[in-house]
């Protein structure tokens, strides 16, 4: 129940990101309903594989090379997906900001909603 809580709930943050920002768009709930999938399925496969490979240019810049690898996350999504778009990287960069923000807001009522018993 939990995870599907949180899906629906990030596909609301998808949303919500496409209403505050305007280089995302999201055609419906549906699309994003997806979109939350994909990104979790890229974040959960692709992502450690990038952070690995990645890892020289991640120390020397301090781990700010973080933020263009979930950028890549939010565009590579986008680019998989009819009905999800993002304008271009910077578009890509703020979204994913705004999107993992809302992502770490999510996780922690998550948290405390289900951990109550």
């Amino acid at each position: 129940m939990k995870l599907i809580v949180r899906w629906i709930l990030l596909a609301a943050a998808l949303l919500l990101v496409a209403h505050l920002y305007t280089g995302v768009s999201v055609a419906s709930f549906g699309v994003a309903m997806i979109a939350a999938l994909v990104l979790g399925l890229l974040n959960t496969l692709v992502r450690p594989l990038l952070v690995l490979l990645t890892l020289p240019v991640t120390l020397i810049t301090l781990g700010l090379f973080l933020f263009v690898i979930n950028a890549l996350m939010f565009w590579s999504a986008a680019s998989l997906l009819d009905g999800f778009a993002v304008t271009g990287f910077a578009a890509a960069l703020i979204g994913s900001l705004i999107y993992s923000a809302c992502g770490m807001v999510i996780d922690l009522a998550v948290e405390r909603i289900f951990n109550r018993e």
